[in-house]
């Protein structure tokens, strides 16, 4: 992933447009259906390149992002990882044009879904509803719906067509408008002003290995054709939503089956809602970012040493990316993603955190991922805000050296516990110890004083 600095500078210019007319009603929406999933910084970008463009206009002045900076009080860094966020959640599409080492950007803003698409959108208001939990959930439904309009055998429709209020034109009126008809025509690159019905999220049907998912369906069961474009845009959906794979995502669809040998989508939806919160303990999914975000990236040049690619690679890779790769390319357990998704969800650890966490606790725990030692660790690093990768190593490497480090005045007679060796930075020091150790060696007083110390815990262990 490229670093905020290659892709924008201060001095890059900006236009800001608008997909349609953008309503005062959209603000509410922003505010209490948006606003949880993406943050304040995010609502702050999207509101302050809003309020550029005129009303009723659909084009703003060109700016310079050092004036988007100044107006938001926030860093280069702060506004691109924002502005990523919104592109995301289709809230803004961006398009740059580069002329002579010169950058220049259009930001088309895009209006939010109607609260309507917003609560039946099958992905963002699961998200939303996990966030912030089910009773505000209802409140924000209610606040953004109203009772029908009364209906019933006492009300009467009287409403006139219009062929009952107009008439049709006469003959001169039609050669009237062949006259003018150049006048009447759009001028080339004229755009009317309006609004387009805003698409909900869809995660491409790439990212789904529907070739596995055909080779296990029957096709007596389910047909070929059931699997509708709809219907995998759906399916793509559910896995992404759900970490569903396609071996899960069978069973699914063949409970899904009607009796017209169709996929009925609600009961789909219902089926890979009901999985998760069966295996996740009644829990719903959250929305939470796949790398380390980039206002929170400290390796801003091309690594040169060991210890600066490792904090490249914990930054720019998922913590399941991570998780899989450590073990050898084994996925991992339903009861593991759960803990990896606390990581993110309870603890608010960021992913690349998250990353240093998994690496640190699988070499100490012999490959082993287990909930007691992630926790203790977890919460260790939450009250001392970690936000870094660095920061996190460094605290991993306090952390090592403490639990190796003897106290005077005390003796145990448990046997040393087994450590895995850890990564080089881990230890800042190897290097110096292995000077010494080599000096050690070759000091025969302190080898006798050694081997005198190793004699009598012999004698002890007996």
């Amino acid at each position: 992933m490229a670093q905020h600095w290659q892709e924008l500078i201060p001095i890059d210019r900006y236009i800001v447009t608008t997909n349609g007319l953008l309503h005062e009603y959209d603000r509410k929406v922003l505010t209490y259906l948006y606003q949880p999933l993406i943050g304040a910084n995010c609502l702050s970008l999207y509101m302050t390149l809003w309020t550029e463009v005129e009303d009723n206009r659909l084009w703003s002045e060109t700016s310079s992002h050092h004036f988007l900076m100044n107006l938001l009080g926030a860093n280069l860094r702060d506004i691109y990882d924002a502005r990523l966020k919104l592109e995301g959640i289709g809230l803004l599409k961006t398009y740059v044009k580069t002329e002579e080492e010169e950058r220049s950007f259009i930001y088309e803003l895009h209006p939010p879904l109607t609260p309507e698409q917003f609560f039946l959108d099958g992905m963002l208001n699961i998200y939303l509803y996990r966030k912030i939990g089910k009773n505000h959930f209802a409140r924000l439904k209610r606040f953004f719906s109203d009772y029908q309009k009364p209906q019933g055998e006492e009300y009467m429709d009287v409403t006139r067509a219009f062929q009952e209020v107009f008439a049709t034109a006469t003959p001169t009126s039609f050669q009237y408008m062949q006259d003018h008809a150049s006048e009447l025509d759009t001028e080339e690159g004229q755009q009317f002003i309006g609004r387009q019905e805003q698409n909900p999220i869809q995660i491409s049907t790439d990212t789904f290995d529907f070739e596995l998912l055909m080779a296990g369906l029957n096709e007596q069961l389910v047909p070929q054709k059931a699997l509708t474009k709809k219907v995998k845009e759906i399916i793509s959906n559910l896995a992404f939503l759900y970490t569903i794979d396609p071996i899960e995502m069978k069973k699914l669809i063949i409970g899904a089956i009607n009796e017209s040998n169709e996929i009925d989508i609600e009961e789909l939806r219902k089926s890979a809602r009901d999985w998760y919160q069966f295996v996740n303990y009644d829990q719903l999914p959250s929305l939470i970012n796949r790398i380390q975000p980039a206002a929170h990236q400290v390796q801003l040049t091309e690594p040169k040493t060991q210890e600066e690619k490792l904090v490249r690679y914990f930054e720019t890779n998922s913590p399941l990316t991570v998780f899989k790769e450590l073990s050898g390319g084994v996925e991992p357990s339903t009861s593991e993603l759960k803990i990896l998704e606390e990581l993110m969800i309870k603890y608010k650890l960021l992913p690349g955190v998250v990353n240093v966490l998994i690496d640190v606790v699988m070499r100490k725990a012999d490959m082993k991922f287990t909930r007691a030692l992630v926790e203790s660790i977890a919460g260790h690093w939450a009250r001392k805000q970690v936000k870094t990768v660095r920061e996190a190593m460094q605290v991993a490497k306090n952390e090592n050296s403490w639990s190796n480090e003897k106290k005077p005045g005390k003796t145990s007679k448990q046997k040393p516990i087994r450590t895995e060796v850890l990564p080089d930075w881990f230890d800042d020091n190897a290097k110096e110890k292995g000077t010494t150790d080599n000096k050690d060696k070759n000091d025969p007083e302190l080898e006798a004083k050694k081997r005198a110390i190793e004699e009598k815990l012999k004698a002890f262990r007996k």
